[in-house]
């Protein structure tokens, strides 16, 4: 007779258990998509009722879903805003795989803005905003280009850093902190002509999702925010064609099948043409402005259990003043992916990426300079999903990215060596991350989990060390040495408590690591702002996020009203020297200072979901200030991008099958700045003296921007519309720079000189598809 010992009794009753839980559960999964085109719809969800309860689901972000239930009959509901709900009933005895296609509702006789409940009251996501590109086409935006940069910056929590710009920050942040993706691939500088474009052609995108400082650990690298943007596939089952013709710019997109319902591409391509009117003219035409892109993207279907994807992405821009100046500037992504599905639970991704920016400026004026920099990104990552069960899903993976960065370059004719010559710096930087998503009990679920960090710089080169921007040493690295490895561990968590079906709370937490740095000198970012890794000197930035959230439907499903409030604490913040001029530095970390931050707010969206007309009113509250050793008396200081009140009302109106109007009206407190507090004169020029860092502030902004679009002819072979737009419809001359200077009735007094960007700017742009 064989006797057991105590570990082993214990184990067969855990493995008794186990067996028993698992003998009659088994798993559905698949993918949905359109019917159309063949796009995997990510986000969309699944309702299963049966065995008396109901389960909610979703896809993830490759259209993919897995649900294990116990052995019955059950009703499954597709859902998709915009498209016709699929139900079908499926008698559960195994293992099945269930692929879903849904057709859009082009019959639709109202508006509808895209939202998720299942997102908004269920999910533990919070400071999460998934954007639709087919929301934003009747906005009216300035130059006729609709543009995902400029809607997010509609959203509470998210400040514009300009007129007209694409720059933005989010809850406090600087723009270097918000992780800008491009199917997978971070974008470093998201702007076309001095940004005013964005480097984003919304006819090759699918969707776009902003989170606000509380990111699944699968993400990382920033304090602030991720925007996630997604191409289109490509169609595979037709070819189909858009563009649109607008008074300073076209652009054309082509999606077909390579293969019908196993492989397809997409091309899509934009240019502006102002040069082509410069050249027409007499004093002017040695001159160039212009700037172009090109997305591209295929996949490919192996089986049914692998596809792979391969996109692509490269634009300029180019900028001269006769033969005396020129600037050009752009970025060139690449991304090649493998989707697996290893079992009916488990979902695989792995990803090569590559990423690169860089600019350069030439100066002819006597003597010739030239300078510019370079930020190249190779990049591994696998991400694995395991939906355990109905109440359990756990995601785990690893990221490493090595970083080239070639600061900037300086060469002429009277040009130190010091300042030319300046070393490329390596940096390796490894994330491995889990994360568990748990239903609690019904009305509670929590998602948590861990990502740790570690950023190693690398040889070869000369380092300096500064202590108050002085230098106090120097150590050099041979290369493919290590001289130091900054590690991190950075612990996620949210909770949602369901009040009712229409209501939740939610709480959360992070810690946020970012160990690459951008200095600029500008509030709106410029193309020669300089990338810079973590050093011996720049130590990792580092944020800890606390939010809690209130979200409720009402209006029966009309209607929905979310808000939040955020502190977020900042550690290893970096600020300028008084006078601090990183371009021509022999070191620009010299000119650097560290300290600490604070960032806290409240925010609130009302927003119409559906009818004629829809919107929303979004309002944000908030304080963002410094604390660095050297500045202002190491007294606490507004940070740049502080700012008060910012307030959204954004409208649609569908008048009829012909016409849409729209309106948005926007409003903020000016930026903090430091204007002058006095003056001195010295050998005949006026000199001014500071005191408080940003203790000004610029006017109030304000702006009413029209819209109205006109369908000329809609079928299912052929689409074309007018968009007729005004920005800044009453003329406001809002303040982009204000300068001083002496009167020049009265020297002893200083006048204020606004200049002011845009008063009025019609635009027309023609659409079509077919």
């Amino acid at each position: 007779m064989t006797h057991l010992t105590l570990i082993e009794k214990t184990a067969l009753v855990f493995l008794f258990f186990v067996n028993a839980a698992l003998a009659q559960t088994f798993t559905i999964n698949g993918k949905v998509t359109d019917a159309s085109n063949g796009e995997t719809l990510l986000g969309c969800n699944i309702l299963v009722i049966g065995e008396g309860k109901s389960i909610r689901a979703s896809t993830n972000e490759y259209g993919f879903y897995s649900i294990t239930l116990a052995k019955g009959t059950y009703e499954l509901r597709f859902s998709y805003v915009g498209y016709i709900e699929y139900g079908t009933d499926i008698a559960l005895n195994g293992n099945t795989v269930l692929n879903v296609v849904l057709t859009d509702n082009s019959t639709l006789s109202e508006v509808v803005i895209s939202t998720n409940k299942n997102d908004k009251t269920k999910s533990t996501s919070i400071g999460s905003e998934r954007i639709n590109i087919k929301d934003i086409e009747n906005l009216p935006v300035i130059f006729g280009e609709k543009d995902i940069l400029k809607t997010i910056q509609l959203l509470p929590g998210v400040k514009s850093n300009g007129e007209a710009g694409i720059g933005f920050s989010v809850r406090g942040g600087g723009f270097d902190q918000n992780l800008i993706l491009l199917d997978e691939a971070p974008v470093y500088n998201a702007s076309h002509l001095l940004g005013f474009f964005s480097t984003f052609n919304s006819d090759a995108l699918k969707s776009a999702t902003l989170i606000k400082g509380n990111p699944p650990a699968q993400y990382g690298g920033r304090l602030s925010s991720v925007l996630d943007v997604v191409m289109k596939d490509g169609g595979n089952q037709e070819a189909t064609y858009s563009g649109g013709l607008g008074l300073i710019s076209s652009r054309i997109n082509i999606a077909a099948p390579i293969q019908k319902n196993k492989s397809s591409f997409l091309i899509s391509a934009r240019r502006t043409y102002a040069d082509l009117f410069l050249k027409a003219s007499k004093d002017f035409k040695d001159n160039q402005i212009y700037f172009y892109d090109l997305n591209f993207k295929a996949n490919y279907e192996i089986n049914a259990k692998n596809k792979a994807y391969l996109s692509a992405y490269f634009g300029r821009d180019v900028l001269g003043i006769g033969t005396g100046f020129g600037i050009d500037w752009g970025n060139a992504t690449a991304t090649f992916r493998l989707n697996s599905i290893l079992s009916p639970k488990v979902f695989v991704n792995t990803s090569l990426i590559y990423s690169k920016y860089s600019y350069n400026v030439s100066i002819n004026s006597g003597s010739d300079v030239d300078f510019g920099s370079t930020l190249e990104d190779y990049n591994l990552k696998q991400d694995y999903q395991w939906y355990f069960n109905t109440r359990n899903k756990l995601r785990f993976g690893f990221n490493t990215i090595f970083h080239n960065i070639d600061p900037t370059r300086v060469s002429g004719d009277q040009i130190s060596q010091d300042v030319s010559a300046k070393t490329i710096r390596k940096n390796i930087e490894n994330a491995l991350y889990l994360s568990h998503e748990y239903q609690v009990f019904d009305w509670m679920k929590t998602e948590y989990g861990v990502r740790y960090s570690a950023f190693s710089i690398m040889g070869s080169g000369l380092y300096n060390y500064y202590s108050a921007g002085v230098k106090t040493g120097s150590v050099e690295l041979e290369k493919g040495e290590i001289g130091k490895t900054y590690s991190n561990l950075e612990p996620r968590l949210s909770v949602n408590f369901n009040l009712s079906q229409h209501s939740s709370i939610k709480l959360a937490y992070a810690k946020n690591t970012q160990n690459l740095h951008l200095l600029s000198n500008s509030t709106s970012g410029r193309p020669s702002d300089q990338w810079i890794g973590s050093t011996f000197n720049v130590k990792p930035e580092i944020s800890h996020q606390f939010s809690a959230g209130y979200f409720r439907y009402f209006g029966n499903g009309n209607y929905e009203l979310n808000t939040e409030a955020y502190y977020k604490k900042l550690t290893n913040q970096i600020d300028y020297k008084n006078g601090a001029n990183i371009n021509t530095a022999p070191d620009l970390e010299s000119e650097l200072l560290y300290g600490k931050g604070r960032a806290y707010g409240f925010e609130m969206q009302i927003k119409k979901n559906k009818g004629k007309f829809t919107g929303w009113l979004s309002y944000t509250l908030s304080k963002t200030e410094k604390q660095i050793d050297g500045i202002n008396n190491d007294r606490w200081y507004n940070a740049r991008q502080d700012r008060t009140h910012d307030l959204s009302l954004v409208s649609t109106y569908e008048f009829n099958d012909k016409w849409t109007f729209s309106a948005l009206f926007v409003y903020n407190t000016g930026n903090a700045v430091t204007f002058p507090s006095g003056k001195y004169e010295i050998n005949g020029s006026t000199v001014f003296y500071y005191n408080g860092r940003n203790q000004d502030r610029m006017p109030d902004y304000h702006r009413l921007d029209l819209s109205a679009t006109l369908k000329l002819r809609s079928s299912k072979e052929y689409n074309s519309s007018l968009n007729f737009s005004l920005y800044n419809a009453y003329g406001r001359e809002n303040a982009y720079l204000i300068d001083f200077e002496d009167d020049p009735d009265n020297p002893a007094q200083t006048r204020a000189v606004q200049t002011a960007l845009f008063k009025f700017i019609p635009s027309v742009t023609y659409n079509f598809s077919f």
